[in-house]
């Protein structure tokens, strides 16, 4: 189709593919600003240029890394600058828990029972939530419940893409909203903490920063999603009248029952000892110091708690389903998991160079004041201030696609800047998980579009990139309004993002 024949939607996603698909892979993107920041610090030291700290009042000025002492400080911490960064081992330890629950075939049971058991009139709403949900365990809700719920609205007599298309908003669009804690939480709370420790050292970011907002944003997602599709696509779409049939979708084998009551009980009798741990005064989960529970063992810990309880219950779930026979199952479940993270951790290598070089130089700080003291003096609000940043993350959502990936190389910039004008790094991470999530439904650069589409040509032969960009637009116009409305209402009533999280600074 030559150009002067695409409609708007399809001129503009032309344009974000080709620029999407001239970007180099993310792990080059991050050599190139490691390399990148060194002779940057070099060009800055040249000049006298300093700020002053708004804490400790002291000078700062950038430091030339393209030096002798600045040669020897990469050399000597090449691997520490690796193995301690803080997003590298959480990811890791939660995705092993995650792994054995997924291996077992507990969470794809999961959703197919959510789905199967909703009734009819709560089919779309079931469908959205669930692809929320399936959030925990990353690509699940991808390989799983997009396709199922396109052969599922077939089955019902429904336009199969209106049900691919909820299933795909829930998943995507949805990406940070859950009522559980996922991979994506300890990975963006380690990004957050290391950004945050430009301007303070001391400062620590839970996993569990952004529960409170994200648990709420949850339901709002997914009220929000099934108005989409019974409003604008379903009528949008009209009578199937492909060749696809319907296919036969089979309940929950016995095995598969018994699974599940086996992981039912195991995750009721964990979450006792928790909550043992945790009601009583002086519980063994509390913070032995102060008795309280905002900083105690369990939510500073958090991780470890994804990792048993991903484990116990998809160890009980694979006994009881016969999915697991040997402590040899377990094992390649979590070695299937690692496997696939080989890439991120070759990224994570030249992403955690790149970060600790911007620290060293000192020009996150002075970004950081800088661009603070330009905010103060432009005039504008809290409130057009932190739609601004959503907008800008949503936008650059549509070129690069790893979440990670653009908070590793924004939140050194933004955290500081909004830690100076007074707002907590963890109200900054909520207001970019808002942004990222919206567009990921329509952005050619999202991992998984390239399979979503071959999903959706399945039963249209002649959709392209431009028939499910249009398809999903509705739901990333819609999701933008109500997630940003319902975060300047947070904002306003001064609601902790997460569990002791504030929204301000002292």
């Amino acid at each position: 189709m030559s150009n002067n024949k695409r409609n708007f939607i399809d001129k503009f996603l032309y344009i974000i593919e080709k620029v999407g698909n001239k970007l180099p892979n993310p792990t080059t993107l991050f050599a190139i600003f490691a390399l990148g920041i060194i002779f940057v610090s070099w060009i800055v030291s040249q000049f006298d240029f300093s700020v002053i700290h708004p804490g400790t009042g002291k000078e700062i000025r950038p430091i030339n890394l393209l030096s002798i002492e600045g040669l020897h400080r990469i050399i000597l911490n090449l691997i520490s600058n690796f193995v301690s960064f803080a997003p590298l081992g959480t990811v890791l330890v939660s995705l092993l828990g995650i792994a054995v629950a997924e291996h077992s075939g507990l969470i794809g049971t999961v959703l197919k029972l959510l789905v199967l058991k909703s009734p009819k009139k709560l089919l779309t709403f079931v469908i959205v939530f669930a692809g929320i949900l399936s959030n925990t365990a990353s690509e699940i809700g991808y390989v799983l419940l997009v396709p199922l719920s396109a052969v599922i609205f077939l089955a019902a007599g429904r336009h199969p893409i209106a049900g691919l298309a909820a299933a795909f908003a829930g998943v995507s669009g949805g990406y940070s909203a859950n009522l559980l804690l996922g991979t994506i939480d300890p990975l963006l709370a380690g990004l957050t903490q290391e950004a945050a420790h430009i301007i303070d050292k001391s400062y620590e970011v839970n996993a569990a920063a952004n529960y409170y907002f994200m648990f709420v944003s949850t339901f709002f997602i997914a009220i929000t999603g099934t108005w989409v599709t019974e409003k604008i696509i379903v009528p949008r779409l009209g009578k199937y009248e492909g060749s696809a049939q319907a296919e036969e979708i089979k309940p929950l084998s016995s095995d598969e029952k018994r699974g599940l009551w086996y992981a039912g009980i195991t995750l009721f009798i964990f979450s006792l000892i928790i909550l043992a741990g945790l009601i009583p005064d002086g519980g063994f989960l509390r913070d032995p110091k102060t008795n309280g529970i905002l900083k105690s063992p369990f939510l500073s810990g958090i991780v470890a708690f994804i990792f048993f309880g991903g484990v116990i219950s998809g160890l009980a779930y694979g006994i009881g389903a016969k999915t697991i026979k040997s402590d040899v199952d377990v094992i390649k479940g979590m070695n299937k998991s690692m496997e696939t993270l080989g890439s991120y951790i070759v990224l994570v290598f030249f992403a955690a160079q790149f970060v600790a070089f911007f620290n060293w130089t000192n020009l996150g700080m002075i970004v950081a004041v800088e661009g603070a003291n330009f905010l103060k003096s432009s005039g504008l609000g809290p409130i057009p201030l932190l739609i601004s940043f959503i907008i800008i993350s949503a936008f650059i959502n549509l070129f690069i696609g790893s979440a990670s990936a653009k908070w590793a190389i924004m939140a050194p910039v933004f955290i500081p800047m909004f830690m100076l004008l007074g707002y907590s790094p963890e109200l900054v991470q909520a207001a970019y998980r808002v942004g990222d999530s919206v567009t990921n439904i329509i952005s050619p650069m999202m991992s998984y579009f390239a399979l979503i589409i071959a999903f959706v040509a399945k039963y249209d032969n002649k959709a392209g990139i431009g028939t499910l960009i249009a398809t999903m637009l509705p739901y990333t116009i819609a999701f933008f309004i109500v997630w940003t409305g319902l975060f300047i209402v947070w904002f306003l009533m001064e609601l902790p993002v997460g569990p002791g999280v504030k929204i301000f600074l002292n």
